[in-house]
């Protein structure tokens, strides 16, 4: 069997590395954590512009790392469409290598994490007042890239159940 990579995704706070975390756990294998956190808490300084296409640089470099030691499904807490988002809503604009990135690695499926859990704050988030916002641009992106992805939403165990018979449904039709 093949490697299926899924790629949780969506707006801050709803959740991903929490899922990603359980559902390696559920299915005893590997997930790939965020990096943007640690190299934003190492930068010393206000990130810019360059510093998310090295963000996104190394959370595929970390995926890949990752890859190597995961039991037939990987789960990745963020992916390149976060990175080419992020940049886009924050900047305006995009590096050229993340947007042949969010065209050219792709995943099994992608987890689309809903805005229905409660903002919770943290230095390094941006936008609680734009999460409906981010949201909709998120399934816009993944829309349009045609891409197989399911939407998760629900608190607590509900949310992580939702998430597995996502997974379940993709791996059973050989996506």
């Amino acid at each position: 069997m093949n490697l299926k990579r899924i790629a949780i995704t969506g707006p801050e706070s709803t959740g991903k590395s929490e899922l990603a975390n359980q559902l390696a756990s559920y299915y005893q294998t590997t997930f790939v954590p965020e990096i943007a956190r640690e190299f934003l808490a190492k930068l010393g300084r206000a990130y810019v512009f360059e510093d998310i296409v090295n963000i996104a640089k190394g959370q595929l470099e970390l995926e890949d790392k990752l890859a190597e030691k995961a039991h037939k499904i990987l789960f990745c807490d963020t992916d390149i469409l976060v990175t080419k988002i992020w940049s886009t809503y924050k900047y305006g604009k995009c590096d050229a290598w993340i947007e042949e990135k969010v065209k050219s690695h792709r995943y099994d499926l992608y987890l689309l994490c809903g805005i229905d859990l409660p903002w919770v704050e943290d230095p390094l988030r941006e936008n609680p007042g734009q999460r409906e916002e981010l949201f909709g641009l998120y399934l816009h992106e993944l829309q349009q890239l045609k891409v197989n992805f399911a939407t998760i939403s629900g608190l607590g165990e509900r949310r992580l159940r939702n998430a597995i018979l996502a997974v379940e449904k993709a791996l059973s039709k050989g996506h």
